[in-house]
């Protein structure tokens, strides 16, 4: 009885350790929301802006540029998955990465190849596990990424969306992200960059129905917008990115909050057993006591005889 109580104490040791570390994890997670809420508010302006820009562009010249003409019959696809760097964050990796399946499956349903370009070594460690094809990858800031990580990701779909398919380059552009609403829910969603849908971009920046100005361009059309769309695409990723910050230390938050009152429920648990086990053991030494005083009273009542 002894040793099983020995097993309870050393159990609830050891869930009050995991506990206090799932505790600081979510408030780690908690103070770390705050920020990535602010950056993605302070970068929207931007990328709703900078869309606006590419829109009156696109809507104002008669320039057929490679990055806003739809391609008669698109035979490749890029698709750039972003997932965390870390665990602990239920779900939030596991969703984005069924997302982008379900796209890739859509993809390859109208008879396009699929490029994957990953972001998280969470992405990266699906894939690789499957031996699964990765263009490019890259690690190590999904949880604070900066303007400097969205134009390196942004740099090679660029290229790969400038170049001709026969040149191993793609006529369409996806981006799969976990969107941000609220502390409690994270949507994940995909999203085609490129080539840009205008109508899409007059819904994004609010411009929809709008009646656009007419622009002169300086040196051309075709230049503004070389200019232009590379920076749309790192606005947009950047934007993408920090919802996805933002979405991880969320759903990290509410894993970690979930395991901490686990444990506190599994401490109760092993707190009562260990009390009753406690009590046993209590008993079993009363009814020692007394077993042993009776038949010492007995003995000596014999010996008296």
């Amino acid at each position: 009885m002894g040793a099983q109580l020995r097993v309870y104490k050393r159990r609830i040791r050891s869930v009050t350790a995991t506990k206090k570390i799932t505790k600081a994890m979510e408030m780690i997670a908690a103070s770390r929301i705050v920020k990535a809420q602010r950056q993605v508010a302070a970068s929207t302006p931007y990328a709703t802006e900078l869309t606006r820009a590419v829109a009156a562009v696109a809507t104002g010249s008669n320039t057929k540029h490679p990055l806003t003409t739809e391609a008669e019959a698109p035979t490749r696809a890029a698709v750039l998955l972003i997932t965390s760097d870390r665990g602990l964050a239920g779900g939030y990796s596991s969703n984005a990465i069924k997302a982008a399946e379900r796209l890739t499956e859509r993809l390859r349903g109208e008879g396009k190849e699929v490029d994957s370009y990953i972001v998280g070594r969470k992405g990266v460690a699906y894939f690789s596990f499957r031996e699964r094809k990765i263009e490019d990858s890259w690690t190590g800031f999904t949880d604070s990424p900066s303007y400097a990580n969205a134009k390196a990701v942004a740099a090679p779909l660029i290229e790969a969306v400038s170049k001709e398919t026969a040149e191993g380059g793609v006529d369409e552009l996806h981006i799969v992200y976990t969107e941000f609403v609220s502390m409690m829910t994270q949507n994940p969603v995909d999203s085609r960059m490129l080539p840009l849908s205008l109508d899409k971009a007059e819904d994004e920046s609010g411009a929809k129905g709008e009646i656009l100005p007419l622009f002169d361009f300086e040196p051309s059309a075709e230049d503004v917008l070389d200019a232009l769309l590379p920076r749309y695409v790192e606005s947009r990723i950047y934007n993408a990115l920090l919802q996805s910050a933002a979405s991880e230390h969320a759903a990290r938050r509410r894993a970690m909050k979930s395991a901490t009152d686990n444990a506190g429920e599994l401490i109760k648990t092993l707190s009562r057993l260990a009390n009753a086990a406690r009590q046993a053991e209590i008993t079993q030494e009363i009814s020692e006591i007394v077993g042993g005083s009776a038949a010492l009273a007995d003995a000596t009542a014999g010996s008296d005889k």
